[in-house]
């Protein structure tokens, strides 16, 4: 199985992408990495970190780079030739079975939308992530690809979330949510609204509306929305858990019994940290894609991308996106009433 990673992407490329494909090397005997990017830039770290002249590993060069600060569209119209473009069209040829960015997020989806296009039966590719809650962990859908859809959208959302967490979280007829402003099926906009209906009457274990305040107590083990809504939830909650942190070092060094007590603790704050560790689960799986894409957070660390590179080899080898177009066949009638 071979595997493109941009090496480019990210805060910190490229060296925390070669020190994560190094580790992916070593810890996954049966795949084979294609590291895209600036030859001279990636030549010290593959030297680094002992790479250089591995068996499984192999560079294809592309020097321009999307930055975070350019538009999404930059991938296909300003830099064709930039390292996630050059992934995408690798994804697209076969020459990869799956490809992994901690990249400009928009610029990967533009480059895989109009280069790999959808599986078939898919309107749109939607990215799927990973939060905490009460019970563990849940799976929020779209996390950002969309950010206007429409109900068939959210509909499709919903089974390719499905199908996810049956593979890859082995959650049977897993507890699906839409995100909205009430509990009550009447409450939120027409999108929801209507979404609603639909979900209502699918053959999926639908559990109704998911407000704000019950998302992370546990009410669903997938929860769908459109792209924008579901972005600023990703973001706020990444955001608050900083504010938490910081808060508890404010009140824990106000005094040193309290300091003390921290430093006496500090395994548990270890533990605690633990549960909301991003890298742990590499990146967000564009789900819907014809062909597998792991776009990682840009801060990822070496862990991260070393999980990226799993998490795209588990939704290979475990045949996800044939599991999805399957699945949006045998639901095949009801999405059919809404186009």
């Amino acid at each position: 199985m071979k595997i493109a990673v941009d090496a480019m992407g990210g805060d910190y490329a490229p060296g925390v992408c070669i020190e994560g494909a190094a580790q992916a090397l070593y810890d996954f005997p049966d795949i084979e990495l294609v590291i895209v990017g600036h030859e001279k830039k990636l030549a010290y770290y593959l030297e680094r970190y002992g790479i250089a002249r591995h068996s499984r590993i192999s560079v294809v060069p592309a020097e321009p780079v999307v930055e975070m600060r350019e538009p999404s569209t930059t991938s296909i119209r300003g830099k064709k030739d930039s390292s996630i473009t050059v992934c995408a069209k690798l994804l697209k040829e076969g020459k990869v079975d799956a490809m992994t960015s901690p990249g400009h997020t928009g610029a990967i989806v533009a480059a895989t939308k109009v280069l790999v296009r959808t599986l078939p039966g898919v309107d749109r590719a939607a990215l799927i992530t990973s939060l905490p809650n009460i019970n563990g962990r849940f799976l929020q859908i779209d996390a950002g690809a969309n950010t206007d859809c429409t109900p068939l959208n959210l509909v499709q959302f919903a089974l390719m979330a499905e199908v996810f967490a049956s593979c890859l979280m082995n959650i049977e007829s897993p507890r699906i949510g839409l995100l909205s402003v009430g509990g009550e099926a009447g409450k939120g906009n027409d999108l929801t609204k209507e979404t609603y209906k639909i979900l209502s009457q699918m053959p999926i274990n639908f559990v109704g509306n998911v407000e704000g305040n019950t998302i992370f107590e546990g009410a669903a083990d997938i929860l769908v929305s459109d792209g924008f809504s579901g972005n600023v939830l990703l973001k706020t909650s990444e955001g608050l858990a900083k504010l938490l942190i910081h808060w508890l070092k404010e009140v824990l060094s106000r005094n040193p019994v309290r300091v003390t007590g921290a430093i006496l603790a500090k395994n548990a704050f270890k533990e605690l940290k633990m549960y909301g560790d991003a890298s742990e689960f590499g990146g967000a799986p564009l789900l819907g894609l014809n062909g597998i894409c792991i776009i990682g957070h840009g801060s990822s660390n070496p862990k991260a991308v070393r999980n990226a590179i799993r998490v795209a080899a588990e939704c290979h080898n475990l045949k996800l996106n044939e599991k999805i177009v399957q699945r949006l066949q045998e639901c095949q009638p009801f999405l059919q009433q809404l186009k």
